[in-house]
């Protein structure tokens, strides 16, 4: 009697085991930190699932993702911009979703037929310039409406950018560059740029950041990023580049290996749902959303109005492209102008 009750206690406490572990989920978040929460907690709330998320750039996830390849920490990498996704998906460190993306636009349908299911599209953001109007009037400046402006040397010290080692931001920088003015020339002007700027930073909203707060006078992001600091009332306008810019396909991807499938499946159908992108808007989310249901603000940028490049997400999310491009940055960029890095 009292070995059929160990046995059954050991087998409720192995069900009981088995159960805790399919009711949570180990996210790595590529979005801004209030975004991520937020996600996590509606997510828990509409599905029983705990997540425990982490917030890392994308440069980072895809480092951790190649270190952690076969032993996964992760279960699932929702957010950041499409291009590591891409590499992710063509490095094996990814697996198919396996959901239905009939319904979302044809972007993010897009990104799917290029990684064969492994990424899904939830976001657009269109990638611009922000400057402080209260810091280029006290320093007499102009206010830049190109990419080439950003070169002028009057400019000397007063822009910030992120470092595209961790930055999927800076790295659609770089490949929106080489992609309007031929490589060569592009990385003329970038390092021409990088002798004005005053910091890199880790994050690709940091700069945005700091424009807003006046600790630089203009800086290099997303326009959703910029968007959200001028609807709060800081002294900020936004610039699409006179020459065309890029813009990201944000994603959302299950790592290879996760023995979380079936909780990391029900992430990515709740973060391309209307009812999972649509409460964004609490906490200023205002990137263009996959889910034609979701709600959007008026301010939000609209694809239609800006001089877009037709971007090569096939070409610039190659693991080789992305490698080369970095190595030439180093190399040709970086050190300019003798920015500092955070």
């Amino acid at each position: 009697m009292k070995t059929v009750l160990a046995g059954a206690v050991a087998l409720m406490a192995l069900v009981s085991a088995h159960s805790a572990m399919a009711d949570q989920l180990n996210v790595v978040c590529s979005n801004e930190q209030p975004w991520c929460d937020l996600m996590a907690q509606n997510f828990k709330i509409d599905t029983g699932i705990d997540a425990a998320i982490v917030r890392k750039s994308t440069g980072e996830v895809l480092a951790q993702l190649r270190a952690e390849k076969g032993n996964p920490k992760v279960d699932v990498w929702w957010g950041g911009t499409g291009d590591p996704h891409i590499i992710a998906a063509n490095e094996d460190l990814t697996q198919a979703t396996g959901v239905d993306v009939s319904g979302l636009l044809g972007w993010a349908q897009n990104m799917t037929e290029m990684t064969g299911g492994r990424a899904v599209g939830v976001h657009v953001g269109l990638l611009g310039l922000i400057y402080n109007r209260d810091l280029l009037a006290e320093k007499g400046l102009p206010a830049p409406a190109c990419w080439r402006d950003l070169a002028k040397p009057e400019y000397k010290g007063e822009i910030q950018v992120a470092n595209p080692n961790s930055s999927g931001t800076a790295y659609t920088e770089i490949a929106t560059l080489v992609q309007l003015f031929g490589e060569d020339e592009a990385f003329k002007l970038l390092a021409e740029i990088g002798a004005n700027v005053n910091q890199y930073t880790k994050s690709g909203s940091a700069p945005v950041k700091a424009t807003g707060r006046g600790e630089t006078a203009i800086g290099v992001g997303f326009m959703q990023d910029m968007i959200k600091l001028k609807k709060e009332g800081f002294p900020v306008e936004i610039v699409a580049p006179c020459e065309g810019t890029g813009y990201e396909l944000g994603a959302v991807s299950v790592v290879k290996d996760t023995p979380n499938l079936d909780a990391a499946k029900k992430w990515v159908e709740y973060v391309i749902s209307a009812k999972g992108q649509s409460p964004g808007l609490e906490v200023g989310i205002y990137t263009i959303p996959s889910n034609p249901d979701t709600k959007v603000d008026p301010e939000a940028p609209v694809m239609s109005s800006i001089k877009l490049i037709d971007y090569n997400f096939a070409t610039y999310g190659a693991s080789e492209t992305r490698e080369r491009l970095l190595s030439r940055w180093e190399k040709d960029v970086k050190d300019a102008g003798g920015a500092l890095e955070n």
